[in-house]
């Protein structure tokens, strides 16, 4: 009798579908069921990690069929994926907007000023709690499912990557930028700017947010003026001796830079 009322209440609280006539849910019903099992399974792999969340779970949680979710993901490397790619596209999407408003900003704003902007929404996003869990749990999964790696690299890092360099393109066409080659530069960017603040955030050391702004202001000024400067001080520095060399250097002729 027991065993009977639980198997009910059970049924009775998983959520009704609305079905088309031939059985299977509507469209925008199925919709809404992957969108409602991706916010439970992220959930749940937050709160868990990627070992104690199961299947079962995500679909008791989301009040779906087990059936449903095994038929929709396969395992549950198919499900943490399809979290992961959620997650990157929310990641991206300040990234891109930063950059599409500092392309749009008026051209009197320095360049140094609208990497600023574009490097605190990386701050925020890269940094975030979400994003940190996501990172550790993709590289402890890195070794026994490649592909997951691979999503992560495909999805994020690249992406963010070829939208940075687009952003550096429009300033070199601008001529407020002279870089060969945009990607390697982007690359640069976005590794000085955020990357060693996201690591010690994996970590788990702590963050605070007026110091790594700091940071990224000084790694940003180093990204624009060079570590080392024109190659002919350099040249001229090593050749002529510290003392002498660094007098000839101020002297000599220097490759004009953009203006920032």
């Amino acid at each position: 009798m027991g065993l009977t009322a639980t198997r009910t209440r059970s049924a009775a609280q998983r959520r009704e579908v609305p079905k088309s006539r031939g059985g299977r849910p509507t469209k925008t019903a199925a919709i809404e069921r992957d969108q409602r099992l991706i916010e439970v399974a992220t959930r749940l792999f937050l709160d868990r990690g990627f070992d104690a969340t199961s299947l079962d779970a995500v679909a008791e949680a989301a009040r779906v069929s087990k059936p449903t979710v095994y038929s929709r993901y396969g395992d549950k490397r198919g499900l943490f994926a399809a979290v992961l790619r959620r997650e990157i596209e929310r990641w991206l999407a300040p990234l891109s907007a930063a950059a599409e408003t500092q392309l749009s900003s008026a051209s009197d704003i320095s360049v140094e000023q609208r990497l600023v902007e574009i490097g605190r929404e990386m701050l925020t996003f890269t940094c975030g709690s979400d994003a940190v869990a996501f990172s550790r749990m993709m590289t402890s999964q890195a070794i026994n499912f490649p592909d997951v790696a691979k999503l992560g690299k495909e999805e994020g890092w690249l992406k963010a990557v070829a939208t940075t360099a687009r952003f550096f393109d429009h300033l070199v066409a601008q001529g407020a930028l002279d870089v060969e080659d945009t990607t390697i530069a982007a690359e640069v960017f976005l590794d000085v700017v955020a990357g060693h603040t996201h690591r010690m955030a994996t970590f788990g050391m702590s963050l605070e947010l007026k110091a790594a702004e700091k940071r990224m202001r000084a790694a940003i000024k180093l990204f624009l003026a060079g570590a080392l400067g024109p190659a002919d001080r350099v040249h001229d520095a090593a050749k002529d001796g510290a003392k002498d060399g660094a007098k000839d250097a101020a002297k000599s002729p220097q490759r004009r830079r953009p203006s920032r």
